[in-house]
């Protein structure tokens, strides 16, 4: 029987960034990770979706442009199944050692995506993906915020071409772009919500800041 239980994993810390593709989260990622492990502290880090094997295979299909007669609800799941077993294989077993976890998105991006983007409701995904994690949730969520269409201009000019997600309609992004705005006001006590368009070095340290203080009410 699995039990379910929210909040509690040892010691381990549940860090996760998230943000519009191009918002520069996954380099807030990095700066976070080289910070954590200068003061000493043991980091996890992984991105979603993958993190694993078998998670890596189901985001070479969920982001492959050549699929896009797949239906909302298959792409749901698909991040779910993902999802779980990086829960199962990576992210349980680091926090049960008293680690940190830093995760590149988590379920909060299902939520935003497919809950608001493609119109399965919040609750809908909230639900399937409490059961795929097993009830865990973040600690802490950076909501690394900007524009979408300045985001999708980054994105391109990083990549040159864009995967099946970031290929939407602009009208998706629109969505998503609010849903982010609209997740931060429904989990206030989860989520910063940080300015992306500043300085990488303003927001880095935004997060510095705020992590800096959530490691010394946990080690106190």
């Amino acid at each position: 029987m699995r039990i379910f239980i929210e909040g509690i994993h040892d010691m381990g810390l549940l860090i996760t960034l998230e943000g519009p593709d191009g918002s520069g989260k996954s380099l807030q990622a990095d700066l976070l990770e080289k910070r954590l492990q200068a003061e000493g502290y043991s980091v996890v880090r992984s991105r979603e979706p993958g993190g694993t094997p078998i998670g890596e295979a189901i985001r070479d299909v969920i982001l492959n442009p050549d699929f896009q007669e797949m239906d909302s609800m298959t792409e749901a799941l698909l991040y779910a199944a993902s999802r779980a077993q990086h829960v199962a294989q990576k992210i349980r077993p680091a926090l049960a050692e008293g680690r940190i976890v830093l995760l590149d998105r988590f379920l909060d991006s299902s939520l935003i995506y497919q809950g608001i983007g493609r119109a399965l409701g919040i609750e809908t995904v909230e639900a399937v993906n409490r059961f795929a994690t097993g009830g865990l949730w973040p600690d802490i969520t950076f909501m690394v915020y900007i524009n979408f269409e300045e985001g999708l201009r980054r994105k391109k000019a990083q990549k040159g071409s864009l995967d099946r997600m970031e290929a939407q309609q602009e009208a998706f992004h629109r969505k998503v772009n609010e849903g982010y705005l609209t997740l931060t006001q429904r989990y206030p006590d989860r989520i910063v919500l940080i300015d992306g368009a500043r300085s990488v070095q303003d927001v880095h340290q935004d997060i510095w800041d705020r992590t800096q203080k959530m490691l010394a009410e946990r080690d106190s």
